[in-house]
């Protein structure tokens, strides 16, 4: 008799689940467009020119040891990070009412802010997006916080659902958090647009809700850090308090080095001194100092005017062979007779194509092509070379299910 015999098995995560089946599967013409992470034209993931070169000068830096990083993280990057999100003028004004903390990427950085917010929020509700990131709620699920969704994607008209989400956060019971993608929203590739979000802002502020920013596409996006950004900005500017969450996996190419950022903008600086005492209190519970390897090499880079022009230039070259990849299926799907006009108004890396559960499965099963239920496609999986093998796929599935799309 085992103390474990009682354990049940954990289903497989939706998206890496998907990865492993991809791996699995023996055809040579199989194509994966699951997993959110850059690739080539070729297929390969990209190390930056940018990132290597930060490398190099760490790597030759006689001040580096691998000492423990205070729990809260690498100082230069902390402060680096939050110019970069907010702009260096935000920030010298909020000065000492930010509280910031090196986290595990975005994932850590929003499982801090849940235990932070079951502790001393316990009585709020965080609102998430419907659809959304499927962690999200297993993030939330974990640290305890109750979760509801609010409105956002119309998947009749495929357009962003701005009077039901605004409707949602309005009867939202007063100060609940609201989940909020700062650019890029993840699956739909659907952004508000500036006046949505000032009303959003207005809306959340009258209603005395907390913001929580999910931020991990900065620059990534539109190929520029100060537009992916400008929602945060305009909040802090209408004097809100918030959370915002930070990740560097995409947007310098760091998927495995965790590097990411949890910034909170308070009313004072006591506030902000305790909120940073009790978030490193959290921190030392859960992993007790974050990774130092990935936090030099990001600090560099953003505060070496050099690498940061070079990682600039490389940010607007990533975000330009998605939207190729973008403009390429959706023109060789209206060629073929299939108009999807949502799919050039999303941004980001994902197109969330509308495409049903049993298409997707056909998809799988008939032309070895792995991408989400839901239908979102991950488009630097893509390539010059496989769009067309996709094009053909989706138009024999929409037609053999003679589904209207």
């Amino acid at each position: 008799m085992s103390s474990f015999d009682k354990v049940a098995e954990a289903p497989a995560d939706v998206i890496f689940g998907l990865n492993v089946a991809f791996k699995a599967d023996p055809a040579t013409d199989k194509l994966n467009i699951v997993v959110g992470a850059y690739r080539t034209e070729e297929g390969k993931p990209l190390v930056l020119e940018s990132v290597k070169k930060a490398e190099e000068i760490m790597l030759a830096s006689k001040d580096i040891d691998k000492e423990y990083l205070p729990i809260d993280g690498l100082a230069s990057f902390n402060k680096a990070s939050a110019r970069l999100l907010f702009s260096g003028e935000v920030a010298d004004k909020l000065g000492s009412r930010l509280a910031s903390i090196q986290t595990l990427s975005g994932t850590g950085s929003l499982r801090i802010a849940g235990d932070f917010i079951r502790r001393f929020l316990p009585n709020s509700t965080i609102y998430i997006s419907d659809p959304t990131w499927p962690n999200h709620q297993n993030i939330f699920n974990a640290a305890g916080v109750p979760h509801k969704s609010y409105r956002y994607y119309d998947r009749k008209s495929n357009k962003l659902d701005f009077e039901g989400m605004t409707s949602d956060i309005k009867n939202a019971p007063e100060g609940s958090i609201i989940l909020l993608h700062a650019c890029a929203h993840n699956p739909t590739g659907m952004d508000p647009t500036m006046d949505q979000w000032s009303q959003i802002a207005d809306i959340i502020q009258a209603k005395k809700h907390v913001t929580l920013f999910d931020c991990a596409y900065q620059g990534f996006a539109t190929g520029d850090l100060y537009q992916d950004a400008r929602a945060i900005r305009l909040f802090v500017e209408k004097g809100m308090e918030m959370f915002c969450c930070q990740s560097f996996a995409k947007n310098c190419g760091l998927y495995g080095e965790r590097i990411g950022a949890l910034h909170v903008v308070t009313k004072s600086d006591q506030a902000a001194k305790a909120v940073l005492s009790q978030l490193k209190a959290i921190a030392r519970a859960t992993y007790s100092n974050p990774p130092l390897h990935g936090a030099y090499i990001v600090s560099i880079v953003l505060t070496n005017p050099t690498l940061f022009s070079e990682w600039q230039v490389e940010l607007k070259g990533m975000a330009d062979r998605i939207n190729l990849m973008r403009d390429e299926l959706y023109k060789q799907l209206k060629a073929k007779g299939i108009d999807w006009p949502h799919v050039p108004t999303q941004i980001g890396m994902f197109s969330y194509t509308g495409l049903t559960a049993k298409q997707v499965e056909l998809l799988k099963t008939k032309f070895h092509i792995y991408l989400t239920s839901d239908g979102r496609i991950s488009l630097p999986g893509l390539s010059t070379r496989t769009v067309p093998k996709l094009v053909d796929a989706i138009v024999d599935v929409v037609g053999s299910t003679e589904s209207k799309l």
